[in-house]
């Protein structure tokens, strides 16, 4: 309950005040009211124009029980009974989005008569009779829905003072009851003779929830008047006196009327839908302490100064006598932020009247402005990113006007410095780095007769994302204003990626097969039987199945079965090619820079963990989060919940390993090379290092650290480099460890040779063995290279198998 009152949220909520059951009495069933009938009132702000069931208890439309209806042409206040098939409607009015109040009385001998505001509006003395019949009643008296459950409407709007009297008022009672409820001047109160008064605001519930009757007292503020229209609050102006005003009545006009504004700001219902209305409060606190200010007694030689807070806002009032001397205004005078006033800027020839605000919360009631009804030209280059105010308000007002340059490069200018003020939800916004966040200083221009944020006449001259400091021309309210718009690739960019990626797997996806083929073709040669390529053809066989499925998975709609399949299949393959990567490393440096254990100790291990671990991470993901696979945008892991680090840890982790075993193994061949130029000569030798980096980057994932690099469109190079690297990363392996791989070469050399020898019959010729300098590529008849892998030279001490590189 806010303002004591209870807002409804419509059918966004499903909301409604529920009072209890009433079986077998007069406010359910009109059968059983006696002669003395019975009055129904209560106070309605309505904020829709559907067709919906404002109050209802009884029966379904045609039933025992009463109903206020509304819809898109007018409204009616209806009682019916069933047994004699009679219906009492008087047509209303529907009210608009102030408080209006409604009563309506029955009594079997005068019918329906309807009040609207304390005064009779329509009535229905004689009813009609209906043939209609729908059925038993329901007992429940409920405000915002129909009685029937299966309804499923709620009204937007308010709703306070709901009162049942178990008598038909009379139109003096109605009278005064109303002037009483709505803070005007009355004599008397309702006669005693009331036999009981049932006054309830009740907490509101969902539409699946009943709560027992809550009985409280009735508010005691002005909340509307005969003359429907905007709230009080916005007629405090007239009501102020146009003379002289003694300080001690300001100060308590002052206090009373920003009260009187707080309970306005309560109503629920203004976060979401009446940004005009706090617009309009805004102006009317600006000119109620104008007119304060200007009439205040004034004091022909001293400073007149009133200043306060309250829960709308901290103020000052300042009224300087003329020839002042008033060398600087800043308000507050404590505080990060402030707005300012330079004392060239001040002429004070005259009498000058200040009246500063700041605002505690005003800025909380602006959380989706519409860029298009704002009059900031950049804003409206991003008209589909709503706009947030992201600081305090803060108000100034001079009288006269100072004197501020025309040019935002001059001076003097008014200078405000605000703290950013933003939620959590905000925050993430603005540390995303996905996200361009774009901050203007505006103010609110009433020059259109109502509030539009504007930056005409101020300039953000400094600041980041904390705070913000701004020049202006001009003196009004002034706050900051975010706009957050998620950077996006142009449909250029998006299709030449999309190119990059459908040609780079495909060659991929041609290249893993051949190397894989290769492979097992050769299988029966020494060479290749060893574990490196075994480790070779795992990790092929990942990236290439992961690369199939990433092709196949674009024709597939989110949501859908096959497209969660596919999403879990894909997370396991790219894991398991991460996997492989990381066992690429392990092995890599078991031979080069620490040997430890034999190749068969070894192999369990290397499988366990290539394919192992990505089936324990993808059971313990789809068991915690199975919802997150292929719901959104695409068939893949979800990006909002977190689960996206299923498969982001893990393969951050292989490249950071990956990363340290390259650095140690390039160091030690970096080394070798060197010593071996130094003695041999031999310049060759020096481009080793190179060449194993180019070589070991396709097997290690290195190149997935663009990935992580390519965050925003200032890194769209690195968005091209890793789409390209790692949709040819099956390229590379084939090029690198099978094409132009020595080993590789000479198997299929000495392969093809026993084919020849086959297919010709020849058997009783001696096959040229697989020796050594074959195996290291060395040709016939050329001496070997000195870096040998066992070379027993002044590296002999190494021990350090570089055959991998």
């Amino acid at each position: 309950m806010v303002n004591k009152g209870i807002f409804l949220n419509g059918d966004n909520g499903g909301t409604f005040l529920h009072f209890g059951s009433y079986q077998n009495s007069c406010i359910s069933d009109p059968t059983f009211c006696g002669p003395e009938g019975i009055t129904f009132s209560f106070f309605w702000k309505n904020h829709e124009e559907e067709s919906r069931f404002a109050v209802a208890s009884g029966g379904k439309v045609i039933s025992n029980g009463f109903s206020v209806y509304t819809n898109p042409f007018g409204g009616y206040v209806e009682f019916y009974t069933r047994g004699n098939n009679h219906r009492w409607k008087a047509n209303i009015k529907v009210p608009g989005p102030y408080w209006t109040h409604i009563l309506f009385t029955f009594t079997k001998l005068d019918g329906l008569k309807v009040y609207i505001n304390g005064t009779l509006n329509a009535s229905d003395p004689d009813g009609s009779s209906v043939t209609q019949f729908y059925g038993d009643p329901y007992a429940d008296l409920v405000i915002g829905t129909g009685n029937d459950r299966a309804y499923g409407h709620y009204v937007t709007g308010a709703f306070d003072e709901f009162v049942i009297w178990e008598r038909a008022l009379s139109p003096n009672d109605i009278l005064l009851y109303y002037n009483a409820a709505t803070g005007q001047e009355f004599v008397s109160t309702i006669p005693p003779t009331v036999s009981e008064e049932v006054t309830s605001t009740a907490p509101s519930v969902t539409a699946s929830e009943v709560s027992r009757p809550l009985v409280i007292r009735p508010f005691e503020e002005v909340q509307s008047s005969k003359d429907p229209g905007p709230m009080p609050v916005f007629s405090f102006l007239k009501e102020m006196p146009n003379r002289t005003i003694p300080h001690n009545t300001a100060n308590n006009l002052t206090q009373t009327f920003l009260k009187s504004v707080e309970e306005v700001l309560s109503s629920p219902g203004l976060p979401e839908q009446d940004m005009p209305v706090v617009s309009g409060l805004i102006d009317t606190v600006d000119r109620v302490m104008e007119h304060m200010v200007t009439n205040l007694e004034p004091s022909p030689k001293s400073l007149l100064s009133l200043g306060g807070t309250s829960l709308v806002a901290d103020y000052s009032l300042m009224k300087f006598p003329q020839n002042y001397n008033l060398q600087h205004y800043r308000f507050p005078t404590q505080g990060k932020s402030y707005i300012s006033v330079p004392g060239e800027a001040l002429t004070m020839q005259s009498q000058t009247t200040i009246v500063a605000l700041y605002y505690h919360n005003m800025h909380s009631y602006y959380k989706e402005i519409s860029p298009v009804k704002t009059r900031i030209n950049e804003a409206v280059d991003f008209q589909d990113h709503k706009i947030q105010v992201a600081s305090y308000l803060i108000s100034l007002k001079v009288e006269p006007s100072p004197a501020l340059s025309s040019n935002l490069s001059g001076a003097p200018l008014i200078k405000i410095v605000l703290t950013h003020v933003l939620n959590k939800e905000q925050q993430e916004q603005v540390l995303n780095q996905s996200n361009k966040v774009f901050l203007y200083c505006a103010f609110l221009d009433y020059s259109s007769n109502e509030g539009v944020w504007s930056s005409e006449g101020c300039v953000r001259s400094g600041g980041n994302m904390t705070y913000s400091v701004c020049l202006c021309n001009h003196l009004t309210n002034f706050a900051i204003l975010m706009q957050v718009v998620p950077l996006e690739l142009t449909t250029g960019h998006r299709a030449a990626l999309s190119t990059i990626g459908y040609v780079g797997c495909s060659i991929s996806i041609f290249c893993l097969a051949i190397t894989l083929v290769t492979f097992a073709v050769l299988s029966s040669v020494s060479t290749i039987r060893n574990q490196r390529y075994h480790i070779h053809a795992n990790l092929s066989f990942a990236i290439l199945v992961a690369e199939i499925l990433l092709l196949i998975s674009a024709r597939f709609e989110p949501g859908t079965l096959p497209c969660k399949v596919m999403a879990v299949l894909l997370h396991f393959f790219f894991l398991s090619a991460f996997a492989w990567m990381l066992v690429e490393g392990l092995h890599l440096y078991s031979m080069v820079v620490k040997v430890f254990g034999s190749e068969g100790s070894k192999h369990f291990y290397y499988y366990g963990i290539g394919w192992g671990s990505p089936l324990l991470i993808c059971v313990v993901s789809m068991t915690s989060s199975l919802g997150s696979y292929g719901e959104v945008d695409n068939c893949w892991l979800s990006l909002t919940n977190g689960a996206i680090w299923a498969f982001v840890a893990p393969a951050l982790f292989v490249i950071v390993v990956n990363i340290g075993i390259l650095i140690s193994v390039t160091r030690i061949i970096s080394r070798i090379s060197g010593e071996s130029y130094k003695i041999h000569g031999d310049a060759n030798a020096v481009k080793l290092t190179a060449k194993a980096v180019a070589v070991l980057l396709p097997i290690l994932g290195i190149s997935w650290i663009f990935g992580v690099l390519a965050v925003n469109s200032h890194s769209l190079a690195f968005l091209y480099i890793f789409a390209i690297f790692n949709s040819l990363q099956g390229f590379f392996v084939f090029l690198f460890h099978c094409l132009l791989n020595s080993e590789v070469r000479a198997a299929f050399k000495h392969k093809t040779k026993v084919w020849s020898l086959t297919s010709s019959s020849i058997r009783n010729i001696n096959v040229k063995p697989f020796n050594s300098d074959i195996m290291n590529g060395n040709k016939e008849g050329v001496n070997p290279t000195k870096m040998n892998t066992w070379d027993k030279s002044t590296n002999s001490a190494n021990r350090i198998d570089l055959s991998a590189v």
